[in-house]
């Protein structure tokens, strides 16, 4: 337990901190941590506690930027971390590097369509036509870095943080004695 406070605590701080590093926009580690507490617990439950950082990152940052603590993108953003745990769910009971990454991908996937997606329907700045919903998903507004960079970054975040938790998972089982993904990669050779 005084791992995933500690943990939760970290993914709040990084999430508030991040926004204001050049570079970083949407670079974090809570769509991995509900995917791999998921993994780890076999329980969709065990997404609440990214959901509690989550919103409360949320709210300090909406606060700062004089936004509404929550609004229809927050919980569509948490409608796709609870996807995400229901898909750790799935990879725990078939738990391998393939299902790791591909969970990882969908959910970063998932986050960017439906969250940009969603705002081509409320911002009033997109044509409400196709070609409106490719600029929402590419270049974005005028005078913000276009959108597909947000993606880049969600996914190479969630990539790296997916790597960073389920390898100290994995050190950690092999530690205890039990069987990890890095033995069972290595028998099968």
């Amino acid at each position: 337990m005084i791992l995933w406070s500690i943990l939760i605590a970290a993914t709040i701080l990084y999430r508030i901190l991040c926004p204001f590093v050049d570079g970083l926009l949407n670079f974090s580690p809570v769509m991995a941590l509900a995917f791999c507490a998921a993994i780890y617990t076999g329980r969709k439950s065990a997404v609440l506690f990214p959901l509690l950082a989550l919103a409360i990152s949320d709210i300090i940052l909406n606060l700062h930027f004089g936004v509404a603590a929550f609004n229809v993108s927050s919980l569509a953003a948490y409608a796709c971390y609870i996807v995400a745990a229901a898909m750790g769910v799935w990879v725990s009971q078939h738990k391998n590097w393939i299902n790791i990454f591909t969970g990882t991908l969908a959910s970063a996937l998932l986050f960017y369509l439906v969250t940009n997606s969603l705002c081509w329907l409320d911002n009033p700045v997109y044509a409400k036509t196709f070609a409106g919903w490719v600029q929402a998903l590419t270049t974005g507004q005028p005078g913000f870095p276009p959108t597909i960079v947000f993606f880049r970054n969600s996914l190479v975040g969630d990539l790296i943080f997916t790597g960073v938790f389920v390898s100290c998972m994995e050190f950690a089982a092999q530690r205890a004695g039990r069987i990890s993904l890095f033995q069972k990669a290595h028998s099968a050779v």
